[in-house]
C-alpha cells in the first residue's frame, strides 16, 4: 500500500473510457466544439488489465467509469465485461443520460447499479444554451427507465450565476419527488476558466449561497459522510438528501483518495497538478514486471496531490473522468 505523510492512499479510481463527448457545456470547454476520441485511446483489453493493475498495486477499492461521455464509446460493452471479474467494492458510472436509456441493459447485465448524472437545468432553453448538444426530454426519460429499473441514482448540477441559479430549488425538488440526490457542484477553475481574464467569478456559485437559498425554503441538517467524501451532505428530513461538492469554499484535498486516469493512458494523481505519468507501455507486460514499475509511478502521483486545496488546472476536466 502506498501512503503519503498525510496518510492518503488511492481508494477511488475514476478511468475515462473516452475523450468523446456528444455535449459541449459551457463550463467544460470555451468554443461550442465538441471533444472527440482521441486517436491513441487503449482498447477495452487494455483499460481492463490497467484497472486490474491498480486494484493490485495501489488497492484501489471503487471505481467510477467517465468521460467525455461514456456511453459514446465503443469500447463500452467489452470494458464491463472484463471489469465485472475484477475484485471491486463498487463499480459506478457517470454520464450525460442522452443515451442512458438504450445502454441500461448492458449497465445493468454487468453489475452497475450505482449511477451519477449530470443535468444543470430542467428548463429546455437553458439545457440548450448551457450543454449546447442532447434533449431534455430524452434524459428525463432515461432518468424514468433507470429508477423503475432499480438504479440508484444521483443527479450533479453546476450551478452558474448567469445561466442556472433559478433551477436550483426546481432540481431539487425534481430529486426528493424522486428519490434522488441532488449534488451541486461548485465551479472549478478548470481548463478555459484556470486562465486569468474568464468569467469564473461572474459565474461562481459558492457553499454559502447554496444554503442561503435552500435554506429559505427547506429546513435541513448537515448529516454523515465518509471520511474521504468529497461532497458535503445535508439532509432535509422527512423528504431526502443533498450534497455540495465545495472545492473552493471548503477544499478537501487533505482527505483526497482519488486517481485519474485517461483514455490515452496517463495517470493523474491531482486535478490542480500539471503533473502526469504514462502507464500505457506498462499494460503489455508480465505481471512481474509492470507492478514494480507501477508503484513507482505511483508514488509520484501521490506526490502531485495538494497539501492543502486546488489551485487549479489547465486540463481540461472532461478529458481526465471529471
Amino acid at each position: 500500500m502506498i501512503v503519503d505523510r498525510q496518510g492518503r492512499r488511492f481508494r477511488n479510481l475514476r478511468i475515462s473510457l473516452t475523450a468523446a463527448c456528444n455535449y459541449a457545456c459551457t463550463y467544460c470547454v470555451p468554443n461550442g466544439k465538441r471533444l472527440v476520441a482521441a486517436q491513441d485511446e487503449l482498447s477495452a483489453d487494455a483499460m481492463a488489465r490497467a484497472v486490474a493493475y491498480l486494484v493490485e498495486a495501489a488497492g484501489i477499492e471503487r471505481l467510477r467509469i467517465t468521460g467525455g461521455e461514456p456511453l459514446v464509446s465503443p469500447r463500452l460493452e467489452p470494458f464491463l465485461e472484463a471489469i465485472g471479474r475484477l475484485p471491486l467494492e463498487d463499480i459506478g458510472l457517470t454520464t450525460n443520460g442522452q443515451l442512458l436509456a438504450r445502454k441500461l441493459p448492458a449497465l445493468q447485465a454487468a453489475g452497475i447499479r450505482r449511477l451519477n448524472v449530470s443535468l444543470d437545468t430542467l428548463d429546455p432553453d437553458a439545457f440548450r444554451r448551457i450543454a449546447r448538444g442532447g434533449d431534455l426530454d430524452t434524459v428525463l426519460a432515461g432518468l424514468d427507465a433507470a429508477r423503475a429499473a432499480g438504479f440508484r441514482i444521483k443527479l450533479n448540477m453546476v450551478p452558474l450565476r448567469q445561466e442556472n441559479l433559478d433551477q436550483v430549488l426546481p432540481l431539487l425538488d425534481y430529486c426528493l419527488a424522486r428519490g434522488y440526490e441532488l449534488r451541486f457542484i461548485e465551479l472549478m477553475r478548470m481548463g478555459h476558466l484556470a486562465r486569468a481574464g474568464t468569467d469564473f467569478q461572474q459565474q461562481f456559485v459558492s457553499l454559502g449561497d447554496l444554503l442561503a437559498l435552500i435554506g429559505d425554503h427547506h429546513p435541513f441538517v448537515q448529516a454523515e459522510a465518509p471520511l474521504d467524501a468529497t461532497a458535503l451532505r445535508y439532509e432535509i428530513p422527512g423528504r431526502g438528501h443533498f450534497g455540495i461538492i465545495a472545492n473552493e469554499s471548503v477544499p478537501f484535498c487533505r482527505t483526497c483518495s482519488r486517481l485519474r486516469l485517461s483514455s490515452t493512458g496517463w495517470l493523474h494523481g491531482c486535478l490542480s497538478s500539471g503533473n502526469r505519468h504514462y502507464i500505457g507501455d506498462l499494460l503489455d507486460k508480465p505481471r512481474h514486471q509492470a507492478l514494480p514499475a507501477l508503484q513507482r509511478l505511483l508514488v509520484k502521483a501521490l506526490g502531485d496531490k495538494q497539501d492543502l486545496a486546488f489551485s487549479g488546472g489547465a486540463t481540461v476536466m472532461k478529458i481526465i473522468g471529471g
